[in-house]
């Protein structure tokens, strides 16, 4: 009897779960769809291209409101249960509010490790396409920023032509062995510079032990030399500007982010946002088995059916100040009020702590 009633809440649960997420999918679709279009309104392209942009782009957003979407189905289901005197059969059996909790807790939690380690890699090459495909469809293409596995790379649009600019890693508001290519309004390249290393913290860029290069732009032939120990340069660019463009770390896999930590970090990946990109996912897991946690309290407090209502509104509050809560605790880490790593446990465990002591008390009714 007890294999048989885990495997109703189980399923029940999960059912109830993919329904939810199939509902928020279906409105982002419809939400985004309208952002894509505009974005689409005056390109040569098929109606198809916004569609699978749209349907590729969804998939993360979901993830990130994963726990949300826990708590919607937690509550669901357990008025469900309760409502149809499910719940009620289920204790006369000897499954307490305790055991019904923890069955529907560890199942969330045991889910947001499987969504790290097997869906989060899908979402994550599903987001650096669509990042890609908007980049090539970008009008702004004049100015890019870009990182790969041979370093960072900028390309500026001049008054006097196209400046091309690589660097090997980015540390600490400088970039290390750099190179400048500066073309003329024809692409012809003109003249190239060397830096072992840019302070790039301002607009004027200081760049340190200098070779400069003057190229013949039709035989590519050098025609003169010159070494400085100082050279500066203007750039539309600064550390936070560059740093800035790549906060979506959605294009980053948990398993990438976990195992070449350093390595990203040296390629100019800065060290804030990595350490928040792999907390937040870290604290997933526990996250969804506390917001679990959250509706069981809320739900299994009373077997009554009039109740519905009210509890669905305190539902939503729960979840509008858990939401603000969050990004509250994630700006305070920004501004180094409190340490990064710290502002991604904090919403969960404060929810953690007043759900432990809801968690009890149900489990005397």
């Amino acid at each position: 009897m007890n294999n048989i009633i885990f495997k109703y809440l189980l399923n029940g649960y999960l059912k109830v779960l993919l329904k939810v997420a199939l509902i928020f999918y279906c409105f982002g679709i419809i939400l985004n769809l309208f952002e894509e279009i505009e974005f689409f309104k005056n390109l040569d392209v098929s109606f198809l291209t916004p569609v699978i942009l749209t349907s590729i782009y969804i998939p993360s957003m979901i993830i990130q409101l994963l726990p949300f979407i826990i708590f919607i189905s937690s509550m669901k289901f357990i008025i469900d249960i309760r409502n149809n005197k499910d719940l009620l059969t289920m204790k006369i059996f000897g499954f307490s509010n305790f055991k019904i909790f923890l069955i529907l807790a560890f199942s969330s939690f045991i889910l947001g490790w499987i969504i790290l380690f097997v869906f989060n890699p899908v979402t994550s090459a599903m987001s650096k396409y669509y990042e890609k495909t908007k980049a090539n469809y970008s009008k702004d293409i004049d100015h890019l920023v870009t990182f790969n596995k041979n370093g960072l790379w900028i390309k500026e649009s001049l008054d006097s032509g196209q400046r091309i600019i690589s660097a090997s890693s980015q540390n600490d508001k400088k970039l290390e062995n750099v190179t400048i290519f500066n073309f003329d309004e024809k692409y012809n390249l003109k003249e190239k510079i060397f830096s072992k290393n840019a302070d790039i913290e301002n607009n004027e860029w200081v760049l340190k032990d200098v070779l400069i290069q003057k190229i013949n732009t039709k035989t590519n032939i050098v025609l003169q030399k010159e070494k400085l120990d100082i050279y500066s340069i203007y750039s539309i660019y600064t550390y936070d500007k560059i740093t800035n463009l790549f906060k979506n770390f959605d294009t980053l896999p948990f398993l990438d982010l976990l195992i070449n930590y350093e390595k990203l970090n040296k390629q100019g990946y800065n060290r804030l946002f990595l350490n928040q990109s792999l907390h937040s996912m870290l604290s997933m897991p526990f996250f969804l088995f506390t917001m679990t946690a959250l509706a069981s309290i809320l739900i299994m407090g009373t077997l009554k059916k009039s109740n519905n209502v009210k509890i669905i509104i305190v539902g939503l509050i729960a979840c509008v100040i858990i939401y603000y809560l969050k990004d509250l605790s994630i700006a305070l880490g920004k501004t180094n009020r409190i340490p990064v790593n710290l502002s991604m446990w904090i919403p969960i465990i404060l929810i953690g702590i007043f759900s432990s002591i809801g968690i009890l008390q149900i489990n005397e009714k």
